[in-house]
């Protein structure tokens, strides 16, 4: 049997997580290990959508004194580093308390490719999509199975140039099985002339080849997160070298 190619890989890792020089460390061991594209989390102290593994790591990373503007210098160097396009996931929350003008000025001074705010809908944005479009931000919408023609005819009609599209609803970091249902939903939203960046629960190869040709990209999270967390003790070159590991794993040759 021929060996499987390699598939796209969408990183995600917190800011500040599990210490500033760590998070960087992260961020080149995943590069190294071949993902194509990074999200980097801002965190925040009250998350609607993250499963344990990652809101333990934003818990440590705001015990550890995280703050918006580091998260930025962690951005800006990261694209100095490794090139790679990076995304700021972040809450509504640290948004709009920073101003949300203001915070897409400083996402493109980072060198920021774009923003996913999952809790600022495109009918409910605070203007966020029209100002990441004034700046050359790519403003991300977030859909689920479940979401309706007309919501999701409102995303393509913002203008947004990527959708991530989370397979089930909860939280993340539990195992999402891949069925008929959320295979169909990758279908339906791969026809409407976004870049669909595919994820929720994802963590083994197989998960990763089977949603590979439907997607842009494949994010993955929550395992990442477990291996920067066993490799920590370690220092940041530990780290590098355990989120290298994970992501070879998972992206392949």
């Amino acid at each position: 049997m021929a060996e499987a190619k390699a598939a796209r890989i969408m990183a995600h890792l917190v800011a500040g997580y599990p210490d500033q020089a760590g998070a960087l460390a992260s961020a080149l061991g995943l590069a190294e290990g071949g993902a194509s594209l990074l999200e980097v989390q801002f965190p925040f102290s009250d998350p609607t959508a993250d499963g344990p593994l990652i809101q333990e790591a934003c818990d440590a990373a705001l015990t550890g004194g995280f703050r918006v503007a580091a998260g930025f210098e962690l951005v800006r160097r990261i694209r100095a580093e490794t090139g790679l396009p990076v995304f700021i996931m972040s809450y509504a929350g640290l948004v709009v308390a920073r101003g949300v003008e203001a915070f897409l000025e400083q996402a493109r001074q980072a060198g920021a490719e774009g923003l996913i705010v999952p809790d600022l809908p495109v009918d409910a944005d605070e203007g966020l999509y029209a100002r990441g479009r004034a700046l050359g931000l790519q403003v991300v919408p977030v859909a689920v199975p479940d979401t309706r023609p007309r919501r999701l005819a409102l995303m393509a009609a913002a203008g947004a140039r990527y959708l991530y599209a989370a397979l089930r609803r909860g939280i993340t970091g539990e195992h999402t099985e891949l069925g008929e249902e959320n295979l169909a939903f990758l279908e339906a939203v791969g026809g409407l002339g976004m870049r669909v960046l595919a994820g929720f629960g994802i963590s083994g190869r197989e998960q990763v080849l089977a949603l590979a040709p439907r997607a842009h990209a494949v994010v993955v999270g929550s395992r990442f997160v477990q291996a920067i967390r066993g490799a920590a003790a370690g220092g940041p070159e530990a780290v590098r070298l355990a989120a290298r590991e994970a992501c070879r794993e998972l992206a392949g040759p």
